[in-house]
Parts: structure tokens; sequence; C-alpha cells
């Protein structure tokens, strides 16, 4: 009986000291020849996508739980509208283009020639209504005529003369050309369609989503036949490259941890960690996070620390609880 109680002693200290070796293990980041280990999770980082113009969806290309890379087309809204404005203003740019090329060139060889022929023509009128109204003026004299007669001749002399003035200012702006702030409105006038044209091809790029980083489609919230807006979002993406684990360090150990550190990273789904660095060690303190269970470290300040890591073999799922080797 006495060998008996004498065993089930050895057992049961046998057990509290195994038990008490786990919580001390489970408590303490330092582990003898391997430096500093610290427990923390995957952290999940969502980016909720939505269009940036509002917009009926045409067409949704992915599913969730799909993998989804940098740039991928994820889903189309309807720029029908646009595409017709565009093809407006091109038109417009184009009709301006010609009218700036127009007046750089100046008067054709033509316009000028006939120019010259109708000042010619007038000058012309002007020498003969000149005559005109010297024979009138001297039979008015002679008081051949009325007075109607000669008021008449003169004002066909002012006539003529106006007209050849025209003529020959006609003449001088065609071989003058066109004005240099003429050319710069025009010019100024193509260069805001351009703009205008821009606008409207950036705005039927927006008309396609693309992920913005590699990720996994956590949810599809809209639909094709929904309206897209840029307050509605589209997916919820859970970002994977890279990936960052999570964890705390006490005030005891800060000074163990510097940024740029080598670290491995492990989890209990496989054998081989995953090798990452310290990436940011927070410059305050926080209290214990609820993932750390054990009463004696829920009231102590922790400082946070991001192990990044790029897991090329995707081992590493986001939310798992995995344990990190600081290699010092």
């Amino acid at each position: 009986m006495k060998k008996l109680l004498f065993a089930l002693f050895l057992l049961s200290a046998a057990a509290a000291a195994a038990w008490g070796w786990k919580q001390w293990q489970q408590q303490s980041p330092v582990r003898d020849g391997q430096g500093l280990r610290l427990y923390g999770n995957i952290d999940i980082r969502q980016v909720s996508l939505a269009f940036e113009i509002s917009g009926r969806i045409t067409e949704i290309l992915a599913e969730e739980g799909d993998p989804v890379s940098s740039g991928q087309l994820l889903a189309r809204i309807d720029t029908t509208a646009l595409s017709l404005q565009e093809k407006k203003v091109e038109a417009d740019i184009q009709a301006q283009e010609h009218m700036l090329r127009r007046m750089r060139n100046g008067s054709r060889v033509e316009e000028t020639a006939r120019a010259e022929a109708a000042l010619h023509a007038a000058a012309a009128a002007q020498e003969q209504a000149a005559k005109n109204e010297q024979r009138v003026r001297k039979l008015r004299a002679q008081n051949s005529i009325s007075q109607q007669d000669l008021e008449n001749a003169q004002t066909a002399l002012r006539v003529a003369s106006a007209q050849a003035d025209e003529a020959r200012q006609t003449l001088a702006l065609l071989r003058a050309g066109t004005r240099e702030e003429d050319l710069a409105a025009a010019g100024s006038q193509l260069d805001s369609l351009r703009a205008s044209l821009a606008m409207i091809r950036h705005s039927i790029s927006q008309g396609e989503l693309r992920a913005p980083l590699e990720a996994v489609v956590t949810s599809r919230l809209l639909e094709p036949g929904d309206m897209a807006s840029p307050a509605t979002p589209v997916f919820r993406l859970s970002l994977t490259s890279p990936k960052w684990a999570r964890a705390y360090v006490s005030e005891t150990n800060l000074g163990r941890v510097r940024t740029g550190m080598r670290a491995r990273i492990s989890c209990d789904s496989f054998r081989e960690p995953v090798d990452g660095r310290i990436g940011f060690i927070s410059p305050t303190a926080e209290f214990t996070p609820k993932s750390v269970q054990t009463e004696e470290l829920r009231t102590s300040l922790l400082y946070e620390v991001r192990i990044i890591t790029d897991d090329p073999q995707d081992r590493l799922r986001l939310g798992m609880p995995v344990s990190i080797d600081i290699q010092e």
C-alpha cells in the first residue's frame, strides 16, 4: 500500500512539474539556445475595393476565395456614354487642329490675288468718280446743271474713295497674316479640348476595377446589374503579399529586438519555418491584447513587433497563430 501511494505521489509530482514547465514556456518568450521566441498571429489586412465612378456593373470576374494578382481585372461597369463623349471631343480636336493650321499657314496666293484685283477695281472706280466730280463742278460753275447734280457727284466720289480704302486694308490684312494673340487663343482652345479628352479617357479607365496588390477575395458584395458608386464596395480583399506576423515583446526583452533582425516563423501545420525580418517595433507600450490568455500577462505592458515575410509557398494563412524565433 505504501509503495502504491509513493508511486502515485511520484506520478503527481511529475505531472505537476510538466504542467509548470509548459506554463513557464508559454509565459516566457526566452528559450535557451534558440534566442528570443515570441507568439502572435498572421495579420488580416483587408481592403474594401470600389469603383471611382458610378455606373451599372456589366461584369464580375472574381469569386470569393480567388487569389488575385496586382493589376488583375476584377469587374467592369457600363461606359457607353463616356465612349460617345470621347468620340465627340476627338472630332472637336480635329476641327480645332485644322483651323489652327490654317491660321498659321496664312492666306492662299489666290486669295491675295483676288484682294489685289479688288483693290485695282476700287482704285479705278475712285479715279473715275474724281473725274466726274471735277467735270460736274465746272458745269455747275457755268450754271449748266443743278446743285443737286454736283452733290451727287461728290457723294459718289466719297463712296468710291471709301471702297478703295476698304480694299487696301483687306489686302494689308491678308499679307500680314493672323495675329499672335489669335494664334495663342486657338492653341489654348486646342489644349483645353485635349485635356477634356484625357479626363474622359481617365474616366473610361476607371470603369475597370483592378486589384491594387496581391490578395485573396474575401467577400463579393455586388453582382452584375447592380449600381456601383465610390461609396459602395464591390469586393473585400485580404492582402497576402507581403504577410505580417504581429507579436508582442515585454519591456525586459525590448532591448533584444531591432528593426531588420532576421526571424523564423513557425506554425503547427508545417515543420519547416518561414524566413522573415522585423519590420516595425512600436514606440509606445500597450496593455496585453486579449489573444494572450495567461493571467500573469493580462495586465502587463507589451510592445508590438511586426515581422514581415514573403511566404512564396503560401504556408501561412491569415489569422493563423504562429511562433516567431528572433535570430539574435
